[in-house]
């Protein structure tokens, strides 16, 4: 069951449960997580974080060199298990549900 809610299906979660995986989540994990990644994904971790917080990672995640594949699968993992976890405490809405669509 753990397979079925990949990392990329974290850019469905609602900006407050967000928020509460960034509050659980270190900072070196979240630069290895997101590290390869790219686009809305990446945008939605910064856009919940301060400003100040956002721009530190970003320097880091440039100013670090190559990681390992297994390392940043494994931090993936681990922000996954938190998501899980916060969802059963009922802290993480799941599917974007709660969050009005904007246009």
């Amino acid at each position: 069951r753990g397979k079925m809610f990949v990392f990329e299906d974290l850019e469905n979660v609602d900006d407050r449960g967000m928020q509460e995986v960034l509050r659980e989540v270190s900072k070196e994990e979240l630069l290895l997580a997101l590290k390869p990644i790219d686009g809305p994904l990446r945008d939605k971790f910064f856009k919940n974080m301060s400003s100040r917080a956002a721009e530190s990672l970003k320097e880091d995640m440039e100013t670090r060199g190559p990681v390992k594949l297994s390392d940043v699968e494994a931090s993936q993992q681990n922000i996954i298990k938190t998501v899980q976890r916060l969802a059963a405490e009922g802290r993480v809405s799941l599917g974007g549900k709660g969050e009005e669509q904007m246009v």
